[in-house]
């Protein structure tokens, strides 16, 4: 990829729900504007390493015309923190584990995703993991919302 362009790494807990679909949503951005960048998804854990995503967050990804399906979940490693422009935590619970994670010399910009939604800054994206397949659609409303903004302060255009 060029150094010039923005990288992007989306994390949340385990891998399988709100940054596989944030991924999903800013690789849909990108290939709107036509462009081919470095976009994944980690977890600050490795409890689901391997895995694909929560069939709740692959099922609300096909509705919008997305495939996560071939996904696997990792766990956030050093390399990140040089390989990507932006490391963007789901919650806060995440920003902090990235913030003491993250060597000195990271190039990384680390910040919270609801931070690039103009009214959400300082917002969690909720989990939707231990409650209803409903929570993956405000999930997704909330990360492709914020990945639209984000992507049109990054990467220019609407």
């Amino acid at each position: 990829m060029s150094p010039s362009r923005p990288s992007f790494l989306f994390v949340c807990t385990g891998n399988i729900c709100r940054s596989p679909l944030a991924e999903a949503a800013m690789r849909a951005e990108a290939e709107r504007r036509g462009l081919r960048l470095d976009i994944d998804s980690a977890g600050t854990g490795s409890w689901h390493a391997g895995e694909a995503p929560d069939p709740r967050a692959r099922a609300t990804a096909r509705r919008y015309g997305l495939d996560i399906d071939t996904l696997s979940a990792r766990q956030i490693e050093a390399a990140d923190f040089e390989r990507f422009t932006y490391i963007l935590a789901l919650d806060a619970s995440h920003l902090h584990a990235l913030r003491r994670l993250a060597p000195a010399e990271a190039r990384a910009k680390i910040t919270l995703l609801l931070d690039h939604l103009p009214g959400r800054e300082g917002s969690d994206v909720d989990d939707p993991y231990f409650g209803p397949a409903s929570g993956f659609e405000t999930t997704w409303r909330d990360v492709s919302e914020a990945c639209r903004h984000l992507a049109a302060r990054t990467l220019g255009g609407p």
